[in-house]
């Protein structure tokens, strides 16, 4: 969806401000800032609120905000005294003034049209958001349902929503229905695929809200809205008393779950269609789902498909970041026997990726794992902190930190970053990752026992390639488990017969060698 005022057009996805059709150079700071106050027009937008979005609550001064505002007003021919589209609001903050008009492909809706009546009348004018070609998923957050009738959770039906807002706007994948247009829905029991014609969307949160005398329970549905069908859901309870600390877990665990589940029901759906038909982003979301069964068929799958995608999109960010992710892949699992060329490649179209959109954290991740094949871990843990800089709760790089740090001998730390991947995503593709850094972890501090039993669920795991199996037998071995041992390196073998310590530590490159040492003694016994 893009967004039209006076002779200007902005485009979210594409990070674009244009005037008559002609591409104006913006500052990736002062696009974010007209962006945020264009999505919250219907609302002051506080300089409490712009830190948070422009700067990610780091401390700056005010001079560095109004030298924003300034560069803003500017790239929109407005100035500090018309203030014809950047009102200044003083002692509060900034408002964006100027008539908005949304663009979704092929139609407009006015934003005044949601403004007039009930959403249930301005329908009839709307086109069906099915017969749209959109390129990216969207959603709309509605203000949840307080069960019962008006009580104290009624800030709490409207707070959560507003929060998921403001934290799904971060995903840049995902186009996100401002607050405004969101809350004019209300109705008990929302008609989901009818507020998804309204709104042009392919996806809808709601949420109810049910109180007892001293604790809580909300239950959380992601729809289709082309269906109705439910995609997710989860319910969560508490003590009253407890709710802010609930709602700052209900916001990462929906950001996490979403970043999962909607990518995996866009390749569902793909599935679906005649694949020579695919646009790029169907493509995109198939590739996807071969990309994490972690073979080398479906990785050389997921490859092809990722091909198409930027074939057909030559712009398309997120899929030069996935091709980079399966490259990486190639080199890190020894697939084929040019792993320097998959490496090249990985760096290539990560750097690719960046220049495209360099404030998406897919991007940004992938520049971070690459690192790793060169055995720069301090690199490596520059561009993942950017990434979770742009999405905290990324759970897969946040597991990708703890990778890091368990190869750099922060066991502590690798072990917290852990933990927090699998509470924001228990069901992740990744998952036998997360158990095996555990594994590690354990093996760099000296507690073989534990290692062995992390390194057994990691290695049972599915999705889980021969080097998790050779953290078993290593584990297994430190652990004077001979016969679980020699068993997992029969496994090793049978799926990779060259398998060695030397290609283990060209995909684990451990900075101490004393651990090297350690890992290279355990795995010599069984001829690896």
């Amino acid at each position: 969806m893009r967004y039209a005022f006076n002779d200007f057009e902005l485009d979210p996805h594409k990070f674009e401000l244009r005037k008559c059709g002609e591409l104006m150079a913006l500052e990736p700071q002062v696009f974010s800032l007209l962006k945020l106050l264009i999505e919250r027009r219907e609302q002051v937008v506080s300089k409490d609120d712009i830190i948070e979005t422009i700067w990610h609550g780091r401390v700056v001064s005010d001079a560095s905000i109004a030298s924003r505002i300034k560069l803003a007003r500017q790239a929109v021919e407005d100035d500090g005294a018309a203030q014809h589209s950047i009102r200044t609001i003083h002692g509060r903050g900034y408002r964006f003034v100027a008539a908005v008009t949304t663009r979704s492909q092929e139609y407009a809706v006015k934003i005044q049209d949601l403004e007039q009546g009930p959403a249930e009348g301005v329908s009839s004018d709307m086109p069906d958001a099915n017969a749209v070609k959109s390129s990216k998923p969207s959603i709309v957050v509605l203000p949840f349902q307080t069960l019962g009738g008006v009580q104290p959770g009624s800030v709490i039906a409207d707070a959560i929503p507003h929060e998921l807002i403001q934290a799904l706007s971060r995903l840049r994948w995902l186009f996100v229905i401002a607050r405004g247009s969101a809350f004019r829905f209300r109705a008990p029991d929302p008609d989901v695929r009818h507020i998804g014609k309204v709104l042009g969307v392919r996806y809808c949160i709601v949420g109810s809200i049910e109180l007892s005398e001293r604790t809580m329970a909300i239950s959380i549905e992601l729809s289709d809205t082309q269906d109705g069908g439910v995609v997710w859901g989860k319910r969560f309870s508490s003590a009253i008393k407890d709710v802010h600390d609930i709602r700052a877990e209900i916001v990462a665990q929906v950001v996490s779950s979403l970043e999962t589940h909607i990518p995996l029901h866009e390749a569902h759906v793909a599935r679906l269609g005649v694949s020579e038909n695919l646009d790029a982003w169907s493509n995109y979301h198939l590739a996807l789902r071969y990309m994490y069964r972690f073979t080398q068929q479906d990785n050389a799958a997921a490859t092809a498909l990722f091909e198409r995608a930027v074939s057909q999109d030559t712009r398309f960010a997120r899929a030069y970041a996935g091709l980079s992710f399966t490259h990486f892949q190639d080199a890190f699992v020894n697939y084929n026997e040019a792993p320097d060329e998959s490496a090249r490649n990985a760096r290539r179209f990560a750097e690719r990726s960046l220049e495209l959109d360099p404030l998406d954290p897919f991007a940004n991740f992938t520049m971070g794992r690459y690192f790793w094949l060169e055995g720069a871990l301090e690199n490596s843990v520059d561009w993942l902190d950017r990434a979770l800089t742009l999405n905290p709760n990324y759970a897969q790089c946040i597991y990708s930190r703890a990778f890091t740090d368990v190869l750099s001998g922060r066991a502590g730390s690798a072990r917290k970053h852990v933990d927090e991947a699998f509470q924001l995503s228990p069901l992740d593709p990744l998952l036998y990752g997360m158990l095996g850094v555990r594994a590690l972890s354990f093996i760099s501090e000296g507690d073989f026992e534990s290692a062995s039993r992390w390194a057994e669920k990691a290695a049972r795991s599915p999705g889980a390639h021969y080097l998790i199996s050779m953290i078993a037998v290593m584990a297994h071995s430190l652990d004077h488990n001979d016969k679980q041992a020699a068993s997992w390196a029969d496994a090793v073998r049978h799926r990779k017969s060259d398998a060695s310590h030397a290609q283990f530590f060209e995909s684990f490159p451990f900075s101490d060698p004393k651990t090297r040492e350690l890992i290279s003694s355990a795995l010599a016994p069984y001829g690896l």
